[in-house]
């Protein structure tokens, strides 16, 4: 209403402009958190940029920054679920050591030495990774056991788990390191040589547009099968454009890091290629930690979403007593997102000691709280119920953002802790203000 003068208030003005910007958010169907994240992040990127004088938005330091996150992201897609699930799992740093320390031995020692067949043989590399993850299954398999069926709390279970698992390490060598390891295995550690190149780079990026594309039409066709709402279609163009964008951007930036120049020389000297006078320029490409880190984020999404087990978890999340009184096997199924924990840790470790080329006793020391950092950061609530792969994807890459910069500037490292434990608070402060005002 206006005033004597005719003077619409501030807050009445105001609102048309706030139902516009929810009515566009609306059309998109874009989680505003996603896109809150989003935002986050590209401040944090250009805070430091600015702070560094330029040189955290180059080429190196973004090709370095998602090889850092990789293992990060990897398991918190895993707490996503575990957290969805009203549970939690303080043991994943000491697992990700003693799982790496694992295959290190394994590879380094058992096979060639205790077995007598060499080193650095074919097969090496995929015995050690079956042996992880099927290690890493049965562990997480045993913790959730004790949660689901022994009724023990998660938090007391992982807790121990924490202790075990960190003990064991020092019984394996007393604490030796374990180098080096597998030149196979190496690969899944990125690198120059843990790479796909230009021309590999740019076919995945264009299987990767393929699939946005692909995915927003099957979305549409689903919709229109069952009678849901459809998306406008200027909105559907605006989504596929930016999201094909984003990953023009990305291959592009991987393509701009090229192999040093000490590395390029050797390879051209090995192939008998001439170097031209500024040397021999070899992009680097996206990371093989890279690929394997979105396709878990792939394969993760698609099973919290579309199969019967992402959607049990969620609904246990959201009520226990209804999902059990639905049918739904809720011991089971929490016993399985433990599980699926401990393989996605088992891909984490082989992708943290290949990244090392060695095993070290402080391995996935404080990784736990990384991981629960990352998946609360980009929006898992510890409610239960609520939480996306996506989300804690942003979250991994949000926090190695925080501690590169950092890095950069020379920040030692207790107050990296400070900083990241402080927005760990920010962020659950803010998930719990956001739900009082939905209720």
């Amino acid at each position: 209403m206006a005033d004597a003068s005719g003077v619409l208030p501030a807050s009445t003005a105001s609102e048309p402009a706030r139902k516009d910007r929810r009515s566009v958010l609306s059309s998109l169907e874009i989680d505003t958190r996603l896109l809150g994240m989003i935002g986050a992040l590209a401040v944090i990127w250009v805070f430091f940029n600015v702070i560094s004088g330029g040189s955290f938005l180059t080429a190196r330091n973004l090709s370095n920054l998602s090889v850092q996150s990789a293992s990060t992201a990897i398991m918190a897609t895993g707490m996503v679920l575990i957290i969805v699930s009203r549970n939690i799992d303080l043991s994943v740093g000491s697992l990700l050591g003693f799982l790496g320390y694992t295959m290190a031995m394994l590879q380094a020692v058992w096979i060639p030495t205790t077995l007598g067949l060499g080193f650095d043989q074919p097969y090496t590399w995929i015995i050690t990774i079956a042996a992880g993850l099927v290690i890493g299954a049965l562990v997480g398999g045993f913790q959730g056991l004790l949660v689901a069926y022994a009724g023990i709390p998660s938090f007391i279970v992982t807790l121990g788990g924490l202790l075990v698992w960190r003990g064991i390490i020092f019984r394996y060598a007393q604490g030796q390191t374990i180098a080096p390891l597998d030149g196979t295995f190496r690969l899944l550690g990125g690198g120059p040589e843990g790479s796909i190149g230009f021309i590999g780079s740019w076919i995945v990026g264009a299987l990767m547009c393929i699939g946005i594309v692909y995915t927003l039409w099957s979305n549409r066709r689903r919709k229109r099968r069952y009678g849901f709402p459809l998306r406008v279609m200027w909105a559907e163009v605006v989504v596929g454009v930016v999201g094909c964008l984003a990953v023009v951007a990305f291959v592009a930036v991987a393509n701009a890091y090229p192999w040093p120049s000490t590395l390029a020389t050797e390879y051209a000297q090995s192939h008998g290629i001439t170097e031209p006078p500024g040397g021999l320029i070899i992009p680097t490409g996206i990371a093989i930690p890279v690929l394997i880190m979105l396709g878990v984020g792939l394969l993760m999404t698609y099973l919290a979403t579309r199969r019967r087990f992402g959607r049990y978890v969620y609904a246990i999340g959201g009520n226990p007593d209804a999902a059990e009184l639905g049918g739904i096997n809720v011991r089971r199924t929490i016993a399985g997102t433990f599980a699926l924990m401990g393989i996605l840790v088992g891909v984490a470790a082989a992708v943290q000691s290949a990244r090392l080329n060695a095993a070290v006793t402080n391995l996935g020391v404080q990784a736990e709280l990384d991981v629960i950092s990352a998946a609360v950061i980009g929006g898992t609530s510890f409610a239960g119920g609520i939480g996306t792969i996506p989300g804690a994807i942003l979250g991994a890459v949000v926090m190695q953002s925080l501690r590169s910069g950092m890095l950069l500037l020379n920040v030692d490292s207790p107050t990296q802790d400070i900083v990241v434990g402080s927005v760990l608070v920010l962020a659950v402060g803010v998930d719990s203000y956001l739900r009082r005002r939905a209720s």
